[in-house]
């Protein structure tokens, strides 16, 4: 009932709706009315009141709440139930318990904050309350484990794209998914799946997007690596105005086109506009694996999603997973 009352509202902005007017197109009791009001209120709604005048909604806050994220998003099924958290220990790991519960195909899981929020390789993901995207989404796709990489891939390129389309900054991929802007990491993307020897039961991409942050509410270890969208706006004077819930309702809606394109076996896209957004190709990269590290250049991207690296000496790899940095000198 409160998101049907704050749509009508917004349908109606800075105009005033009664009371009588939302009491009888909802069917419910002016008192009702009220005591949903207030609730918006508490979380940060600027509403006006007056008597036998009714409601008026003057300023929404940035609030991840589902109502606000579907009004911005054009999917099929994606997104499509949307569970929220004011607090959560981290998203992809609930993503994963619902997954296994058996929940819907396109399940979002987005919090306003994480108190074990991670990264790849078990790193941890500073993710307060307010400053970011904290967010994972629930696939089953009828796809071999082998294509999973591709699923990264495409997730890289629909946050650069939705960032881009949303706020017009332009941002780059570092392998395999690291989300650079202006050299440093402003998002991060985490691929975790269940799977049996020839099909994935499910897959959890779990995305995290610094946007609010100042430089000192990074980590000091961090304060030279990873940056925020208010920051970077803040230092090359920007004029732009958005919403965590426009980037997040644009982010899924890129997923479920690249996704479709995925099921379909049309690839080429994906991996032509990976190779578009690469911070790496043509670079001179060092590649940490298992096996130790090793220098090369940084040449392609198969169609599978594999990166090709020529050494040095002329051999030619294929690198499927491995830590890639930026040769600097």
């Amino acid at each position: 009932m409160k998101d049907l009352i704050l749509k009508k509202l917004k349908q109606n902005l800075f105009h005033f709706v009664s009371g009588e007017t939302l009491s009888q197109e909802l069917n419910v009791s002016r008192t009702a009315i009220w005591k949903h009001i207030k609730d918006l209120r508490s979380e940060g709604y600027v509403i006006e009141s007056f008597p036998k005048v009714g409601y008026r909604l003057i300023s929404v806050p940035d609030v991840l709440v589902p109502s606000d994220i579907s009004e911005n998003m054009n999917t099929e099924f994606l997104g499509h139930e949307i569970l929220y958290f004011k607090e959560i220990d981290s998203t992809n790991n609930y993503a994963k318990k619902i997954a296994y519960e058996g929940c819907k195909d396109g399940t979002v899981v987005i919090a306003e904050r994480q108190t074990s929020g991670r990264g790849r390789l078990g790193r941890t993901w500073e993710s307060d309350k307010g400053n970011g995207i904290w967010m994972s989404v629930i696939l089953r796709p009828d796809i071999s484990p082998e294509a999973i990489q591709l699923i990264t891939l495409a997730s890289s390129v629909a946050v650069v794209e939705a960032i881009k389309d949303t706020t017009g900054i332009a941002t780059g991929i570092k392998w395999p998914n690291d989300i650079l802007l202006d050299g440093k990491k402003l998002c991060g993307i985490l691929v975790e799946m269940s799977s049996e020897m020839d099909r994935i039961n499910f897959v959890v991409i779990g995305i995290g997007i610094n946007i609010g942050q100042d430089n000192r509410d990074f980590s000091e270890n961090l304060r030279n690596k990873a940056i925020s969208l208010k920051s970077y706006i803040y230092q090359n004077n920007i004029n732009i105005e958005f919403t965590r819930s426009m980037i997040v309702g644009k982010l899924l809606t890129k997923i479920e086109k690249y996704y479709n394109f995925i099921l379909k076996g049309r690839t080429e896209e994906i991996i032509q506009n990976w190779k578009k957004y690469s911070v790496v190709l043509g670079k001179e990269v060092v590649v940490s694996s298992r096996d130790g590290d090793f220098t090369g250049i940084a040449e392609d991207l198969t169609e599978e999603g594999k990166l090709v690296i020529r050494s040095f000496d002329g051999v030619t790899q294929l690198i499927l997973s491995g830590e890639i940095s930026l040769k600097s000198y």
